[in-house]
């Protein structure tokens, strides 16, 4: 086993890419060695640099999509907050107050399958001042936009657009039927042809098998992202997955290990679900993980800025500047 877990690791070092087989030996191989050998192509491949963000929820509730893990949908009897895009002065402060904490980028967040042509211009608007007033890159997630609409974010100073593929594309319908993952990958790719940086990633713990999620890591690997959000099912009360078992540590650093493997240059940024955690993810970001979202997510609680800036340092890690 440690044979093969060293041939694995060298076809990645020198440039390789592993096959869905080899990724699937890795599953079964032990943990601790797993994570040392992904943790070593992380230090090779992007060094002790890590990318923190913070996201608003800029928008919340009413979703009309059916997506089943999601406490927004108006599909399911979830008790969040429901309340229309927030105005610039809210978005504007809350950028203030994170590039003040230290953290390089800040993600708006809105739920629906997509903003109107009218939220899109207040939310390019609120871009605007946030870039004129704060040194802060900017990162949105408003749905399945076309490429049109992203030039119009893209002109307004965001640098990324953000749109998670979820789960495998045979197992995305189990998660969803209102959209598809073929609507979200050709987002994606109107995001990139409007000239912004993409980031996707998935949801771990619905009920998918790691073959899904190893199908998951090659797709993104397809499409080039090199920001992968890598979230932990939060199972939230009114929704289909309320009684889905939650993932263990080991299970979550063996995902990380492995879509490191998959995606040597990436971003790995653990994000939902991470506060479940009881060490943070203290021992994914020693597994191939070097990213992280911080501070409160979308409607549940987080961890805070400062708390996770100690353990980066503890970590060896240096929080990167504005990387796009």
């Amino acid at each position: 086993m440690k044979e093969q877990l060293e041939l694995i690791k060298k076809k990645v070092l020198e440039g390789g890419k592993i096959n869905k087989e080899e990724a699937l030996e890795l599953a079964e191989l032990p943990l601790e060695e797993l994570s040392q050998a992904a943790d070593e192509i992380r230090r090779k491949f992007c060094g002790n640099q890590f990318d923190l963000c913070t996201i608003i929820n800029g928008k919340s509730g009413k979703c009309t999509e059916n997506c089943k893990y999601c406490a927004q949908s108006s599909f399911y009897p979830t008790e969040v907050e429901s309340y229309p895009l927030l105005e610039t002065e809210e978005l504007l402060k809350q950028a203030e107050y994170n590039r003040k904490q230290g953290v390089p980028r800040y993600s708006i967040v809105t739920s629906g399958r997509k903003l109107s042509g009218r939220e899109i211009d207040q939310a390019c608007e609120s871009i605007r001042q946030i870039k004129e007033r704060v040194d802060i890159s900017v990162c949105v997630s408003f749905g399945l936009l076309d490429e049109e609409e992203f030039r119009k974010v893209k002109e307004a100073g965001a640098a990324r657009v953000h749109n998670n593929l979820e789960a495998s594309e045979n197992y995305f319908p189990n998660v969803c039927t209102t959209h598809t993952q073929k609507d979200k990958i050709a987002s994606l790719r109107a995001a990139r042809n409007a000239g912004l940086s993409i980031c996707s990633g998935g949801i771990m713990g619905m009920g998918e098998s790691m073959e899904d999620r190893i199908d998951l890591a090659m797709t993104l690997r397809e499409l080039g992202v090199t920001s992968v959000p890598v979230n932990m099912l939060n199972p939230i009360p009114g929704t289909p997955y309320e009684n889905n078992p939650r993932l263990t540590e080991d299970e979550m650093c063996r995902i990380v290990a492995i879509f490191r493997f998959i995606l040597p240059k990436a971003y790995l940024r653990l994000a939902g679900g991470r506060g479940l955690m009881k060490d943070q993810g203290r021992r994914c970001f020693q597994s191939g993980a070097n990213a992280a979202i911080t501070g409160d997510m979308l409607t549940t609680a987080g961890i805070t800025i400062q708390k996770d800036l100690e353990m980066l340092k503890e970590l060896g890690y240096q929080a990167a500047g504005n990387l796009i």
